[in-house]
């Protein structure tokens, strides 16, 4: 084991601990998970946290969230949620308003536009999603689920 991790950071030397190599192919992995979501979606002007928003937003048209919800959601957390909005809102895939019981609180939701880029996308994005299903078996899969939940679950409920 770890001869393509040895390989791709040009290492010769044993990993400290089979701890060490796993946290280390596992940053490999996600960067190179990460670039490709990112070449998709550049693809269509968005970044892929602007794509996780309008995913979120997706599943809650036509009602819409406050900031504070779409933040709870994201896959990962963004510092400023708001400028993320305010990019997609700029493009006219989001809009936001005033609720109706707290006027203190802005509700976004995804627009009409916002709905057509997701679908234009689907191609792409399920693209990127066939090359790890191509190269990840069903229970690999399951198994990485597994992990991954193990190493963040905890601490999540714990926040």
């Amino acid at each position: 084991m770890g001869d393509a991790l040895k390989k791709r950071l040009k290492q010769t030397a044993d990993f400290g601990s089979p701890a060490e190599e796993a946290v280390l192919n596992l940053m490999v992995a996600a960067d190179h998970v990460r670039g490709r979501l990112e070449r998709a979606c550049s693809e269509f002007g968005i970044t892929p946290g602007q794509y996780n928003v309008l995913r979120i937003l997706r599943g809650a048209h036509p009602a819409g969230h406050p900031r504070c919800e779409i933040a709870a959601r994201l896959l990962e957390k963004a510092p400023d949620v708001t400028r993320l909005v305010d990019r997609l809102e700029s493009q006219g895939l989001v809009s936001r308003d005033r609720s109706e019981e707290d006027r203190r609180l802005s509700v976004t939701r995804i627009t009409r536009k916002g709905l057509g880029l997701l679908e234009r996308m689907e191609p792409a994005m399920d693209e990127a999603n066939s090359y790890f299903r191509e190269r990840v078996s069903r229970q690999d899969c399951r198994v990485l689920t597994r992990i991954c939940e193990g190493i963040y679950t905890e601490e999540e409920d714990e926040g």
